[in-house]
């Protein structure tokens, strides 16, 4: 990646990322993804004893649908379970495949179980950090939310599975849902710096265009 569109996606990155000071709070809300690197984090809050429970959430979305056979929330369970966290303790929200379904669905399972919630932290990965945020804050306001993610930076994210160039694709996907879903509903406004906004257009005219909306414009 040429020097310029590095220095831009290492930006992005920056903003996504939020550096939430953790508390204990009621649960841990993991929100499913193709990165089991998440799962590995949420088992390390839950031993340093930040929530008593664990909710998994994740059926199979746009990265893992076609590559796994089973859902993201079973995959992160597996995951948490040999990390030594008890399977009493984590509660499987399996149909989501999206985050505002993430979030409605996890609402519901609690709900339907009588377990009420006024602290969260949700875990993420690290670029989706600031869209979380946003969407729990909109769509679950009456909870108190800090986000977390495994402590990796943007140098050394990428992997066999996932090509750094792939990530860039996907976190600028992130920042557009961020600039177009508060007037959707889907996310309360986020404050974008102008400098965070012209490395978003330096990637798109360099063609990190994949998960855009509309990859066309």
């Amino acid at each position: 990646m040429k020097a310029d569109l590095q220095l831009a996606a290492q930006v992005v990155w920056n903003y996504h990322r939020l550096g939430h000071v953790l508390e204990p709070a009621d649960l841990i809300f993991v929100l499913g993804s193709h990165d089991l690197r998440v799962a590995g984090h949420a088992a390390d809050l839950y031993q340093r004893g930040l929530a008593p429970r664990v909710v998994l959430s994740g059926g199979l979305g746009r990265l893992t649908a076609g590559t796994w056979t089973r859902s993201e929330a079973e995959m992160f369970a597996e995951v948490l379970q040999v990390r030594g966290v008890p399977a009493s303790a984590c509660l499987l929200e399996s149909r989501s495949t999206n985050t505002g379904e993430n979030i409605q669905f996890t609402r519901e399972l609690l709900a339907g179980q009588g377990i009420g919630v006024g602290s969260i932290i949700a875990v993420q990965k690290p670029y989706m950090e600031r869209r979380a945020f946003a969407a729990i804050r909109q769509q679950w306001p009456e909870v108190a939310v800090h986000i977390s993610s495994p402590p990796l930076e943007f140098a050394e994210y990428g992997n066999a599975n996932m090509p750094i160039e792939e990530v860039v694709h996907i976190m600028v996907g992130d920042l557009q849902r961020i600039l177009e879903y508060p007037r959707l509903g889907f996310m309360i406004p986020q404050e974008v710096p102008d400098h965070v906004r012209q490395a978003y257009e330096l990637l798109v005219a360099a063609g990190f265009t994949r998960h855009l909306l509309n990859p066309h414009t």
